[in-house]
């Protein structure tokens, strides 16, 4: 089932923008995120960020598109380089616009979200970039912990399920 969060991330975008400071404002161009809803049973792997942007929240393991990289080879790349795990059955699942503005400098991201689930069961996440990321753990789905990430949580709170039916 798609979510249509579309619309409703374009409004909020463009009202976030219309606020922009008009003087002494460095605004880049849009960067593409990748980021991975990595599913084992009712749960969804999540690690606490460490990062300028959403410190100390939850997120999902993800990072900026590579140039060439397919949406499914930088899930994998990405997934693999935060947390060790490697990932099978990746599809794509929904695309937002998010702009934030509280950020040190205001950032614009197209965040590609894709559905995974690891390629063995047994695996255990580890937190290979300890700089970026306090640990990764396995939440269920209807107890995530919080606060969340911007992102994820506008997700959440709009009834997104990543789960299959």
């Amino acid at each position: 089932m798609e979510q249509d969060t579309k619309t409703t991330s374009q409004m909020e975008s463009t009202n976030l923008i219309t606020q922009l400071p008009t003087t002494n404002v460095t605004v880049t161009a849009p960067q593409v995120a990748v980021v991975v809803f990595l599913l084992k049973q009712n749960k969804v792997l999540l690690g606490r960020r460490r990062s300028s942007v959403g410190n100390s929240t939850f997120a999902l393991a993800g990072g900026n598109l590579e140039f060439g990289e397919s949406f499914e080879e930088c899930a994998a790349r990405e997934v693999k380089e935060e947390t060790g795990l490697d990932i099978a059955e990746i599809e794509l699942l929904t695309v937002t616009n998010n702009v934030f503005l509280e950020a040190p400098k205001p950032l614009h991201y197209v965040t590609v979200f894709m559905r995974a689930v690891p390629a063995d069961l047994d695996q255990v996440p580890q937190n290979i970039e300890p700089e970026k990321c306090d640990g990764w753990d396995w939440y269920a789905w209807d107890d995530l912990p919080k606060p969340l990430f911007w992102p994820l949580e506008k997700m959440v709170n709009s009834g997104f399920n990543p789960f299959p039916n």
